[in-house]
């Protein structure tokens, strides 16, 4: 096993290298000393004296030189070893340098460029012996016009502080924008000045990109989902009522708040081209009355109406002074901004959404779909409040009816109780009369009730005589009397005491005073005839 010295082991190189030259120095010094020491005692001494502290002066005298030659052999190498050392560093530093993808820019303390790597080169579009040497100001049209004014004043202040951390966009010689995030940072010497600004610069105009990207679809989502609300909370108050005052009411406030104006309007169409103002917000700044009775428009006096009625296309109007075809409404003439969205459901177009503004170019494409998506529902609470006013019409004509009904029913119930009653009465007449009564169909001649005084007076039971005609019975001595007697029934007077002659069933002629009227019996025009003797007072008659 190599043996260690314990001064070495205890005292590491580098220790003794700063050793060596201190311990010279006494040494030498030690020598001096004793060397006056011998000059001055030789003078009183003997020379065997002088001749051992002379061995002794030389002797420290080698010492000192070897202690000293030690010391310069091994600063020597510690000089070698130090210069390789920076050597490595320096090529890899340079290698860093050179390789970074960062853009490196190196500085002075008055903002001079000292070096600059490929990569700021690439970055910058500009030669690398065109940056070294030159303050940055030359290169200020290399930074974007918005970013230029901000991005100088904060280089001017690292060149005071030393510390840079921006993101700026550059304009490269071909035109190309391009996102660099720059950082730097001072180098300072002994007397902690500034003596350096080393600073990066790194594309990331890719990540910027990316978080710009990321910010409009996170926008996008914000606004959708806004939107969504909002079309939500307009079609529940389209449809939490279905009576049409509620619902234009409603869809104008839901018009407003997607699409801000000045002037908001809601149109139901009438016949072919004829609109009317079913719902209207004027602009504040314009105070006028509002009539009683709604404002009607022709859509054959504008084409631009004409064409979202004929075509069933929205109409998105920058500037109305830019286009030829432009007439004004009424009461908005001065309207510059102008966008109009059909209402269609079922295929059927029920009238417009129409928004307008005094101000050039307010409307956008985004304000076109939003009114496009509310007009879906809109359309569809229009037509289920006409409906539902139909069916309001409907129901009331209905009841109006049902209540007629019941009035008929009860006034046919009271009109059958009377007729029953009248029956009941009819009955107990017919029935006790004695007076001979018949019925009999005007048509036929059919018997349908006979009364006990006939069955008497002409020797019939009611059996033999119901359902027969008067023809098949021969009752009728002269049918031509009967003709006449229907004749003067439906001349529409009764008949009364009319001398005839009936055949009794013994085939006896009977001379008869016969009356009739017509009646409704069973639902069938019928002859309700009295026949009684001719009195014997007249003998004349009964001829």
């Amino acid at each position: 096993m190599e043996r260690v010295d314990p001064l070495r082991r205890e005292l590491p190189p580098r220790r003794i290298r700063r050793l060596t030259p201190q311990l010279g120095s006494i040494l030498l010094v030690l020598a001096l000393l004793i060397l006056l020491t011998v000059l001055l005692l030789s003078r009183h001494h003997d020379v065997e004296v002088f001749s051992v502290l002379l061995g002794v002066v030389l002797a420290a005298l080698a010492v000192v030189v070897f202690l000293l030659t030690r010391f310069l052999a091994l600063a020597s190498k510690e000089h070698r070893q130090t210069a390789r050392a920076l050597d490595t560093r320096e090529r890899e530093f340079q290698s860093v340098f050179e390789n970074a993808l960062d853009a490196i820019l190196i500085l002075d303390e008055q903002g001079i460029c000292r070096e600059a790597n490929p990569s700021a080169e690439n970055l910058l579009g500009v030669r690398r012996h065109e940056l070294i040497g030159q303050a940055l100001q030359p290169y200020e049209d290399l930074i974007h016009p918005e970013d230029r004014v901000h991005v100088l004043s904060m280089l001017d202040e690292a060149t005071r502080t030393g510390e840079f951390d921006e993101r700026f966009r550059i304009i490269r010689p071909g035109g190309q924008v391009r996102w660099l995030w720059a950082r730097g940072f001072p180098v300072r010497d002994a007397e902690r000045r500034i003596w350096r600004v080393v600073g990066t610069a790194l594309e990331i105009t890719a990540l910027k990109q990316a978080e710009d990207d990321t910010a409009h679809h996170l926008f996008l989502a914000e606004s959708a989902r806004a939107e969504a609300e909002a079309l939500r909370k307009a079609t529940l108050g389209l449809t939490l009522d279905l009576r049409m005052d509620f619902v234009l009411d409603n869809l104008l406030q839901a018009l407003l708040e997607l699409v801000p104006c000045e002037c908001a309007r809601v149109l139901l169409l009438e016949g072919e081209s004829r609109l009317f103002v079913a719902r209207e917000t004027p602009r504040c700044t314009v105070a006028r009355k509002t009539p009683d009775y709604p404002l009607t428009l022709d859509a054959d006096d504008s084409p631009f109406l004409a064409r979202v009625l004929a075509g069933r296309t929205s109409v998105l109007v920058s500037d109305t002074k830019a286009e030829k075809e432009w007439r004004a409404f009424k009461g908005h003439a001065d309207m510059r901004s102008w966008l109009c969205v059909p209402l269609v459901a079922t295929n059927r177009t029920l009238g417009l959404l129409s928004v307008g503004d005094t101000r050039p170019g307010v409307f956008t494409r985004e304000h076109l779909r939003l009114a496009e998506s509310l007009a879906i529902p809109a359309a569809a609470a229009i037509q289920n409040a006409r409906l539902y006013e139909t069916a309001a019409i409907y129901g009331t004509e209905l009841e109006k009816r049902i209540a007629d009904l019941q009035q008929a029913k009860k006034a046919l119930e009271e009109a059958e109780g009377g007729r029953r009653i009248s029956e009941e009465k009819f009955q107990k007449v017919f029935r006790a009369s004695p007076i001979a009564f018949s019925i009999t169909t005007i048509d036929e001649g059919r018997f349908l009730d006979v009364n006990a005084a006939f069955e008497t007076r002409y020797g019939y039971c009611r059996a033999e005589v119901i359902g027969h005609t008067v023809f098949e019975l021969g009752i009728w001595d002269g049918p031509s009397d009967r003709v006449r007697m229907v004749a003067l029934l439906e001349r529409g007077g009764p008949v009364r005491n009319i001398i005839t002659r009936l055949r009794a069933k013994s085939g006896e002629i009977k001379l008869t005073t016969y009356s009739a009227d017509r009646i409704h019996f069973d639902g069938q025009a019928c002859i309700l005839a009295v026949s009684e003797d001719v009195p014997q007072s007249d003998p004349h008659r009964g001829n």
